[in-house]
Parts: C-alpha cells; structure tokens; sequence
C-alpha cells in the first residue's frame, strides 16, 4: 500500500462527517506525503465528494485570497522593498475548529490554518511583485486581519548616519517632544513625536521625513552641545532610527540650509552597541570679574597633567583626560581657551568647578564664568 492509498480511508472518514475545503483538507496530510500543494492533494482526494457546503474550518476563507493579495498590494503600493512577510490574525472559532480537527483525529506537525493561509498569499504576492518572503528580518512586514478585512503594514526601521555643523547660535540640539504625546507620536504631530523643527534634530528629522518618509526618529548624538554653541570643522557625528520608512534608499550625501550643514550621510545596517569614545577641539570664552593675571594664567597648563575628575549627583564619578590647552588673554576680564579634551568633559562646570577637579576656576584661584563654547572638531577614535 502506497503512502497515499494509506490516507484515504481517514480523509473519507473525516469527509463523511464534516465539508472540508480542498486547502484545509490536504493540508491535513500533504506534510506525509512531502507534497507542496494542499490544493491540488484536496482535490485529489475529493474527487469522488461532491462539495456544496462551507468549509467546516476555514467557512471558504481560501476563496477569498484575491481580495486579501489587493489589500497587501494596495497598501504597499508606495513602499520601497525588497523582502516582506506576511502575518494574520484570524477569527478565534477558525483556530478552534482546526484545533478540533486535529486533536480528534491525532494529526501532529501540520500547519495550521494560519500558517497555511499566510504561506498562500506569500507565494501569491511573491508571484506578482517578484519580492522575496523573508521570515527573519523583512524590509515589510503585513498583519491581514481576517475578522474585520484589513491590513496592517509595517516597514523595518532605518539607521541613518551623518554628521552636522552648526554654524549660529541660539539654536538647541535637541528638538522638545509633542506635548500631545510626549513623543510617542499622534495626529496632532503627524506621528513624528515633534511638532516643530527649530533645532539640529528638528531640521534633520524633517529632511528624513521628506526624503524617506516614516513616523518618528530616534537620535544617538556623538556627544551634545549648548544652545548657544557653534559646531563646526567637519561636524558632530549622529545616529537615527527612522520608524516605518517609505522609501530605504538615501541618493543625497548631504543637505544645507544657511546655518546647519549634513554630511557623510548614508544607511548602515545598526547603530553602534557601544557609546562611540571621541575628542573634542573647543575654543572657550571665560569671563571674570577679577582681573586675569598672566603669570597666574601659566597655571592652566597643569590641567594637562593628571586627569579631570567629574562628580555626579548620583555618586558617580569619571575620569576625562585634557590632552592639550592654549589661552589668549583679549581683555583684563576675558581669555579665550583652546583645549582639546576627552568627549562628555562638562565645559561650563570645567570652568566654574562646579563638582570638576581640577578646573579653571580651581587652578586660576579666581571665580570664572563661561560665556560660551564652540566644537572646532570632534574627533571619533
């Protein structure tokens, strides 16, 4: 006896008692006989039925993929994409009825309905876009939900890599979240989590959106700035994750507007696991009510020698080396400091020693105020 003679009498068996569709019916057995085609095995087997009533498990649910494969490719229609996957959610009392089947009769390692279903329109929207399924990590991803007949798409996110200069002040780096949602994303911000774009992030995540599309981005900033700051030279480096990009494929390398300029712009495959380590060259401006004195000023060097120790309010404390510094005096009250330091250095609390040992204020002997600080470079390692 052929392996297909043996499953007959059962496929007979469970037809004399419930109307099962050629898919729901050969998926039943089609793994036994290593056949790819639940369709063509059901039909096989019912040749000799006559079918006239809804299908006991799916109620016809596979007459109807036509319609689904529309809403998949409707809903795609503007997405840029190379691989997708498919995924549904279907009535409870269709998994319960195949969960019924199957116990009833000792079926073990089939598909369910589910999974035979979604394998269905996989191959069905394979066959007309050309797009490959991808079950791991798709550039798509659909959720047909089969109770109310509609789609749900979801597009991988998007890691963006650059670097910015700032070249006017007043502007902040970071851009405040939508009050609405608090950066979550609604309708009152376009589920961009930001409702305005008068900072660097701001004016970058509108370009992304513009030119990718998607919801909302997510920064990773190389170090930060104040709003009062310059960043200039070759730039501060930054990370974003756009969510549920349109388009995955970024021309321009960079973008400008007459106060912030993007480079080395360009899609990579992840953000970095670690925080990136980096040096920063900064030109200083301190003030002092009393007058600087040359020979006091000499001092500063010595802040090259041993390492800068940071306090924290939670207790914690770090390390961050000055690798070089050079001063010049403008007026009796004001010098301008060059230094290059260790990144995540707090500038201003470095010059009022506000819990920073040793600081200016602390070698110079005198109160210091920062006015502001410019990033002439940052320097990756």
């Amino acid at each position: 006896m052929t392996a297909y003679q043996s499953i007959i009498p059962i496929a007979n068996q469970i037809l004399q008692k419930h109307e099962l569709c050629n898919n729901c019916l050969g998926r039943l057995f089609s793994k036994r006989l290593h056949l790819s085609s639940n369709k063509q095995l059901g039909k096989k087997l019912k040749k000799n039925s006559i079918y006239v009533k809804k299908c006991y498990i799916c109620k016809n649910l596979f007459d109807n993929l036509d319609h689904f494969l529309k809403l998949m490719l409707d809903s795609s229609s503007t997405y840029s994409f190379s691989t997708f996957s498919v995924g549904a959610v279907l009535k409870p009392s269709i998994a319960d009825r195949d969960d019924y089947i199957r116990s009833k009769y000792q079926f073990k390692g089939i598909d369910s309905v589910k999974t035979d279903l979604t394998k269905e329109l996989g191959k069905s929207f394979h066959r007309k876009t050309k797009k490959n399924l991808d079950f791991l990590d798709p550039d798509l991803t659909f959720t047909l939900n089969i109770k109310d007949e509609s789609c749900h798409l979801r597009s991988k996110s998007l890691i963006i890599s650059g670097r910015y200069t700032k070249t006017i002040r007043d502007m902040p780096q970071k851009q405040k979240s939508c009050v609405n949602c608090s950066g979550k994303g609604c309708r009152i911000c376009q589920f961009h989590g930001i409702s305005e774009f008068d900072s660097v992030e701001g004016f970058i995540s509108q370009f992304l959106f513009k030119k990718l599309g998607g919801t909302t981005a997510k920064f990773t900033w190389v170090g930060g700035e104040d709003k009062s700051s310059l960043v200039l030279g070759a730039g501060r480096p930054f990370f974003a994750k756009l969510k549920n990009p349109i388009k995955r494929d970024l021309k321009l390398t960079s973008v400008k507007s007459d106060s912030i300029k993007i480079t080395n712009l360009k899609i990579i495959p992840e953000s970095p696991r670690k925080s990136l380590k980096f040096n920063s060259s900064l030109k200083i401006k301190i003030s002092s009510e009393s007058e600087f004195d040359s020979k006091h000023l000499r001092k500063l060097q010595d802040l090259t020698t041993f390492p800068t120790i940071v306090y924290e309010k939670s207790g914690k404390r770090s390390e961050k080396n000055i690798f070089f510094i050079k001063y010049a005096k403008s007026s009796k009250n004001n010098i301008t400091l060059f230094i290059k330091a260790e990144g995540g250095l707090p500038i201003k609390r470095f010059v009022a020693s506000d819990e920073v040992s040793p600081g200016v204020s602390q070698v110079l002997n005198m109160p210091c105020k920062c006015e502001h600080f410019d990033f002439l470079e940052i320097e990756v390692q």
